[in-house]
């Protein structure tokens, strides 16, 4: 019923929307209580393992983005996407559960067309409201909680976890959850979340207090990550032109062993440390270079069974690698004014490595144009050593 109703919203709003645009007068026009836009993007991807069949995949990726402003302290917001898969994944096993599955206390994901040819899915990842005072702030519903100061691996991050090369999804999902805020002075904010699950062992609820100490952003945040207690701290802050970030993040878990409802394999789950200190520096000019590189420690990794599973599944803030150590750097300049490149690669503690290079082109003012070349490769024993591959992605994108 929830979902029928969200979508009757949509079309509604989308119905005043067109309205709108027909009637308006130039200099007449007064200022809207809503807002309604989104894009469109195809992407064709080529899959090019070593030591199996190539294969090729189409995604039609639309999307929606609709606010609705009751007042100027209260709004309802809704994101919604669509996709339409097509290619040679599309029967494998387990891709149609994988593509449906939603990971929220509301199921909001739907197969609306589900066979070996083709798969057509619908999700609202955003459906909220939100107030805010001079002081307080409260939001409920299906959102994004950013606690994260770093931008590559983020260990604070306990509701949106995701993987870094997951290029297409640039929104990134969101978590059903309550929240509150409190401002406490200049940079200094209390907040309060609680996050339900269908299985009561996976409810999350922590707090975080953010303050800024001699021109640093510091937090440190406590609570329940599904089946751990978890005490954590971040910081960010400038030394000499370069940005300087870090997390870390304790696990202690409740419940040792744990067998999740997912495709995911049982695990044990042991106390883990997951830290991450990460730098950027931009050197400007006229080609605004920006290097980045940053530095991931988990003392107690997770068993991987493949890098399938590792590059297709959600992450949680306790598996964002699969190694003890982990090292990442990337390197963007604009070729020109209207494009940008930028070559990345990761290192893993096992002998596995990524390669990554992407360019970014603005065809016109609402059309762009997204080529990506990435390749998962290591020694003989290591994860993605066992299965190398490289993945060839062509993405055209418009906005309204």
């Amino acid at each position: 019923m929830l979902k029928k109703l969200v979508t009757t919203i949509f079309i509604v709003g989308a119905a005043c929307y067109m309205i709108k645009v027909k009637a308006e007068i130039p200099g007449l026009v007064p200022e809207s209580n809503w807002d309604l836009g989104g894009y469109v993007k195809y992407m064709a991807t080529g899959l090019v393992p070593d030591h199996s069949d190539n294969a090729l995949d189409h995604l039609i990726h639309q999307r929606f983005n609709y606010e609705y402003r009751f007042t100027p302290s209260f709004r309802f917001n809704a994101g919604m996407r669509n996709r339409v898969l097509m290619g040679d994944s599309v029967s494998l096993p387990y891709y149609s559960q994988v593509t449906e599955w939603d990971a929220g206390y509301f199921d909001l994901s739907r197969n609306i067309v589900d066979n070996d040819k083709v798969i057509v899915n619908s999700q609202f990842d955003r459906l909220y409201l939100d107030w805010q005072g001079e002081e307080w702030r409260s939001r409920v519903g299906r959102y994004r909680i950013n606690w994260a100061m770093n931008t590559i691996w983020n260990p604070n991050d306990l509701y949106n976890a995701y993987s870094i090369y997951d290029f297409d999804y640039e929104e990134k999902s969101g978590t059903d959850a309550i929240s509150i805020s409190r401002k406490l002075g200049f940079a200094s904010s209390l907040d309060v979340v609680y996050s339900p699950s269908k299985d009561s062992n996976l409810q999350r609820y922590s707090a975080r207090y953010l303050f800024n100490l001699q021109g640093w952003d510091v937090q440190t945040l406590l609570g329940r990550s599904g089946v751990d207690n978890v005490i954590g701290a971040g910081f960010a802050g400038d030394i000499k032109g370069a940005g300087i970030r870090g997390e870390l993040t304790w696990f202690d878990p409740w419940l040792k062993d744990y067998q999740p409802q997912t495709y995911q394999q049982p695990q044990a789950y042991k106390q883990t440390l997951v830290s991450s200190v990460e730098a950027d520096y931009s050197f400007g000019g006229q080609r605004n270079w920006l290097a980045r590189a940053s530095v991931l420690y988990i003392s107690e990794p997770q068993q991987t069974f493949d890098a399938a599973t590792y590059l297709t599944l959600p992450l949680t803030a306790r598996t964002l690698s699969f190694t003890r150590y982990t090292g990442y750097a990337d390197v963007s300049f604009d070729l020109s004014p209207l494009s940008q490149f930028t070559a990345s690669a990761s290192y893993y503690q096992d002998g596995s490595y990524f390669v990554g290079l992407s360019n970014r082109y603005s065809l016109a003012e609402d059309w762009q144009l997204l080529t990506v070349v990435q390749r998962f490769d290591g020694s003989a024993e290591s994860l993605f050593g066992k299965t190398p591959s490289t993945l060839l992605f062509a993405n055209i994108k418009w906005s309204f």
